[in-house]
């Protein structure tokens, strides 16, 4: 029995997996909505792990491999699946099976960069995978934020409210620049804040609070559009923070 009681962090995150699986799946088939919410689920699952394993100690190597592992699917290979088909959109109008894509050289070159996300994904942890000290903060964005940032701009397409104000974000230029930037600060070397506390004393937490008091904001105001915006934020406060040399 205590065996099996230890698996249960595992088995939290096959959950995991397999919610990116099903996510990479609706991406392809161009439901992205459907897609947006099995990768905030997998994201529930990432964070549901993290708590079982410390609550149960049941660390192992096996489960920090799975947890990469099913991590690399869940907010690299579906986000990139989610971008592809974003690109598939705002180029030829419509969602198609890649082999049935009649295209120019410039435009499979341009559907190729969605790859980016999984590519630099897997950089991502890898590095974080080697890590040996004990920095309190992120090297990087890590992946499942990345991965939520995708997951928002298939969401966005349920919530017509602001769609208006946010359609600037799906034309093909800015979608590229979009996955060229959000897998470079991935594999970035800039330090970043975890909400990680060892106490909930302000002094030391007091830009965990003014992030998560400003993502509240957004939140309410844009409801699901507010996704993107908060994870937007989350990178602006860090490269503030670092040209002010900000203490983590």
């Amino acid at each position: 029995m205590k065996n099996i009681i230890k698996q249960i962090p595992n088995f939290i995150t096959t959950l995991n997996l397999l919610s990116g699986v099903i996510a990479t799946i609706f991406a392809i088939d161009g439901h992205l909505i459907w897609a947006g919410i099995f990768i905030c689920a997998a994201a529930v699952f990432d964070f549901a792990d993290g708590l079982a394993a410390r609550a149960l100690k049941a660390y192992s190597e096996i489960g920090k491999q799975l947890d990469s592992l099913s991590d690399l699917v869940s907010f690299g290979v579906a986000p990139g699946a989610i971008l592809f088909t974003l690109l598939e959109f705002s180029l030829f109008g419509k969602n198609q099976p890649i082999h049935e894509i009649s295209a120019d050289w410039w435009q499979w070159i341009i559907l190729f960069s969605a790859f980016l996300v999984p590519v630099f994904g897997a950089i991502r942890l890898a590095k974080f995978n080697v890590i040996t000290s004990d920095e309190p903060f992120f090297r990087g964005l890590p992946i499942p934020s990345s991965g939520i940032f995708w997951a928002s701009l298939g969401l966005m397409l349920e919530f017509p409210k602001y769609h208006d104000n946010f359609q600037l974000l799906y034309s093909t230029k800015n979608l590229v620049i979009l996955g060229i930037f959000m897998s470079g600060m991935m594999v970035i070397n800039l330090p970043m804040f975890s909400l990680k506390v060892n106490n909930l004393r302000l002094k030391e937490n007091w830009y965990r609070y003014l992030f998560l008091a400003l993502s509240a904001v957004l939140l309410i105001v844009f409801n699901v559009y507010g996704l993107a915006l908060v994870i937007l934020l989350y990178i602006i406060l860090n490269v503030i923070f670092y040209l002010f040399k900000v203490e983590f």
